[in-house]
């Protein structure tokens, strides 16, 4: 499997871009986020993922490894495939999608381009655990007082990606989330998404 692509961008179209190794052109097949960030004429690496038909051979470049692990995620899930992926990729960012799959929120998935509403459905079915961070959270701690692990979850994740938004890495955030929300439940503070954001600021302002 070729791993990646490292050499000279020599054409940009709509959905594909020639990429020159050494005198040999390779036809890229992008979405428009990776697109946007090419320029011909000008060096690029990018992640690639062939893809094998009786057919044909398909080969798909990414700007990033996120998009690239995205890409996988997606073509895993039944009824999706190369083209369908790409066209996701394209309409959303890899945080806003996995924000989206944390809060199972499949009004947001419809709208993506090939996405109806049952493949929507599929699609946080079967990535929710590949692609969610509960699991750092519903494990708790010996003798954590708990509400509905469900909506602690929830919370929990949208937070992670709104300060994610913010420029925050999950590595940073997760620690002063569970910090913070382990200190509120125990003085049965009344938990929001907004106030559980605010109070996670406020202890980053403090370092």
């Amino acid at each position: 499997m070729i791993g990646y692509v490292k050499g000279i961008v020599t054409h940009l179209f709509a959905d594909y871009c020639f990429v020159d190794v050494q005198g040999i052109g390779y036809r890229l097949f992008i979405p428009h986020s990776t697109r946007q960030k090419l320029v011909t004429g000008q060096p690029a690496t990018l992640f690639t993922y062939l893809n094998v038909r009786e057919d044909a051979l398909t080969l798909h470049g990414f700007y990033t490894q996120a998009e690239y692990e995205l890409f996988l995620h997606l073509i895993s899930v039944s009824g999706i495939g190369p083209k369908v992926a790409a066209g996701v990729l394209s309409a959303i960012t890899p945080p806003n999608f996995q924000a989206a799959i944390s809060a199972n929120n499949a009004a947001i998935l419809t709208k993506l381009p090939g996405i109806g509403k049952k493949t929507a459905e599929r699609i946080i079915l079967e990535l929710k655990d590949k692609m969610g961070i509960g699991a750092e959270f519903n494990a708790g701690s010996p003798g954590q007082q708990t509400t509905d692990p469900a909506l602690q979850g929830d919370i929990l994740q949208e937070t992670v990606q709104a300060l994610a938004a913010l420029g925050y890495s999950q590595a940073e955030t997760i620690p002063v989330i569970k910090k913070v929300y382990e200190r509120e439940v125990s003085t049965q503070a009344e938990l929001s998404l907004e106030h559980l954001l605010r109070l996670t600021l406020k202890e980053f302002g403090r370092r």
